[in-house]
Parts: C-alpha cells; sequence; structure tokens
C-alpha cells in the first residue's frame, strides 16, 4: 500500500507542473482574451441597443411629425372647403340679387306694358262707341229704305 502511496505521490508531483500550467493558461486566457471579447460584446450590445433606442425614438418622432403634417393638410383642406363655401354662397347671392332684379326690371315692363295696353283698349272702346252711333245709323239707313220700298 505504501508503493501506492508512494505512486501516487509521484504521480501528483508529476502533475504538479501541468495543472500549475493550465490554471496559468486559463488565467492568461480570462485576462488576454475573454476580458476584452466581454467588454467588446458588452460594448456592441450597448451601441446596438442604444442603435435601436434612436431607431425607436425617430420612428416616434417621424410618426408624431406625420401626424402633424397631416393635422394641418386636414385643416388646410378645411380652409379650402370654407373658402370655396363661401364663394359658393357669395356667386348664389350675386345671382339671386340678379335674378330678382331682372323680375323687377321685367315687372316694371310688364306693368307698363299693361297700362298702354289698357290705355290702348279704353282708346279703342271710346272709338268703337263713337263710331257705333255712326254705324247704327247707317245700318238705319240701309235697312229702312229697303224696308219702306218693300211695303210700299
Amino acid at each position: 500500500m505504501d508503493i501506492i502511496f508512494q505512486q501516487l505521490g509521484n504521480l501528483l508531483l508529476g502533475a504538479l507542473p501541468t495543472a500549475i500550467l493550465f490554471i496559468v493558461l486559463v488565467t492568461a486566457y480570462q485576462v488576454l482574451v475573454q476580458g476584452p471579447l466581454t467588454a467588446t460584446l458588452q460594448a456592441r450590445r450597448a451601441r446596438t441597443e442604444g442603435a435601436v433606442e434612436e431607431a425607436h425614438k425617430a420612428i416616434a418622432l417621424a410618426e408624431a411629425q406625420t401626424a402633424a403634417y397631416a393635422e394641418k393638410l386636414r385643416q388646410a383642406r378645411a380652409a379650402v372647403f370654407r373658402s370655396r363655401e363661401q364663394r359658393v354662397k357669395q356667386w348664389n347671392a350675386e345671382r339671386d340679387a340678379a335674378l330678382e332684379a331682372a323680375r323687377a326690371a321685367a315687372q316694371v315692363k310688364v306693368r307698363a306694358a299693361r297700362s298702354e295696353l289698357e290705355a290702348e283698349a279704353e282708346t279703342a272702346r271710346g272709338a268703337i262707341e263713337a263710331s257705333a252711333a255712326d254705324l247704327a245709323k247707317q245700318v238705319v239707313r240701309a235697312v229702312l229704305p229697303q224696308a219702306a220700298g218693300g211695303t210700299r
């Protein structure tokens, strides 16, 4: 059993430099490779996440500006629509005023023509009444001589 312990001690003694070299190698790897690599990856992740956050902020800003532009466009369209409605109302009012003026002028002309026509009719009635007596005399003359001549 002593031989086993002796062989085991020699084995451990022979493995000790390998173990120390392995520990030094792992420590060197930690310090020289893994530390800077981890720091670089963290910096890269931070920059990527920062860029993503900035992109989200830029998208939100763009959406806000788009909404503001859309609101301004809606207001401009509403203003144009109101202006157009106002012009249409003005044109309709001008048209109605022109129609009313034309109607009034036409009524004046109709009244003048009616009074002129009534005056002419009154003159014609007077002329007919004046000539009625003459016509009656002519009829009587035309009829009486024949009646008197036929009864004789």
